[in-house]
């Protein structure tokens, strides 16, 4: 059993951390450097966390939970205006991030107006990449529900938050929190520091039976693995983009062309198998600059090895 946690310190005697992260098995998910600071999220075996926590310590750094890593989150709003993309939405994605989450911000095309909101195909198609999405709406309780149709057929696990409890729309989100709207200022009070852990809560939650669900039908491979696996190619290793490679509950997003490295990918060898065999490699739909890897279960390999015989 694997157990993610981070490290919040300084560069000193890091290397140490990371030899010691590879010699128990364990993976590298994050790692972020800001000039003399580093923060490291790492997936580790449970009877290894205590002495890398001790050695954490050690060299001067923080050890925190990080309920939330492995794991790409969508924060929806309206539109990117300013009359819908109020600084809760930013102030949510921090929260989110503060967890391990990466989080991304997004607004849609038309998005405005009661009567004239709409959602794209191509949009939902986008949304349903990440592992789950936080649809931010307003203070109207009309609004909200007439604007809860933009959340239908999204195939992630749906956060509505909204500022009044809508009616007779509970079939078109997974979990709601009430009590944030918009407003013109960023959330720094206690009630509402309060309401930013609640919104945490309630999202790490939902992907938790996410993730039980997935453990009734494992995955082939872990995507941890995968990503270490293919941390030493050279275009991934090279890539100047904020994180190359993020993980999802089934899958990553690697941030490379597609056209030019799909083939590769397609060929690479885990367990004996190729990648291709046991994963859907598709571009992305926001452009094929990213590769969506969505690794198969055992059932659906076992399943299609049995059609070949």
């Amino acid at each position: 059993m694997f157990e993610v946690m981070m490290y919040d310190g300084g560069i000193y005697r890091s290397d140490e951390l990371f030899e010691m992260i590879e010699d128990v098995g364990g993976v590298v998910l994050q790692k972020n450097r800001s000039a003399q600071m580093l923060t490291v999220i790492m997936s580790v075996p449970s009877e290894d966390r205590e002495e890398i926590s001790k050695l954490c310590i050690e060299i001067g750094g923080m050890v925190k939970e990080v309920p939330l890593a492995g794991t790409e989150i969508a924060v929806v709003g309206p539109t990117l205006g300013r009359h819908h993309m109020p600084h809760p939405i930013c102030d949510i994605a921090e929260i989110l991030r503060r967890a391990g989450a990466i989080t991304v911000v997004m607004g849609l095309a038309r998005g405005r107006g009661k009567n004239t909101s709409q959602i794209s195909a191509t949009e939902k198609g986008i949304i349903d990449e990440y592992d789950a999405c936080v649809f931010v709406l307003g203070n109207f309780k009309t609004c909200v529900e007439h604007k809860a149709e933009l959340m239908r057929d999204v195939h992630v696990p749906v956060v509505l938050v909204s500022g009044p409890e809508p009616e007779g729309v509970e079939d078109t989100y997974d979990a709601l929190v009430t009590g944030v709207g918009r407003k013109a200022a960023r959330m720094k009070n206690p009630d509402e520091r309060a309401k930013l852990d609640e919104i945490s809560d309630t999202v790490e939650k939902v992907l938790r039976d996410r993730k039980a669900s997935i453990e009734e039908d494992p995955l082939f491979i872990h995507p941890a693995e995968v990503k270490q696996i293919l941390q030493e190619y050279e275009p991934i290793d090279m890539c100047l983009r904020p994180a190359p490679m993020v993980l999802h509950l089934d899958g990553l997003r690697i941030k490379i062309p597609y056209d030019v490295h799909h083939e590769y990918l397609e060929n690479v060898k885990v367990y004996g198998r190729k990648l291709g065999e046991v994963a859907y490699i598709e571009p992305s739909k926001i452009d094929s600059s990213s590769i969506i890897v969505r690794i198969k279960t055992r059932s659906q390999v076992e399943y299609e090895d049995s059609l070949k015989q």
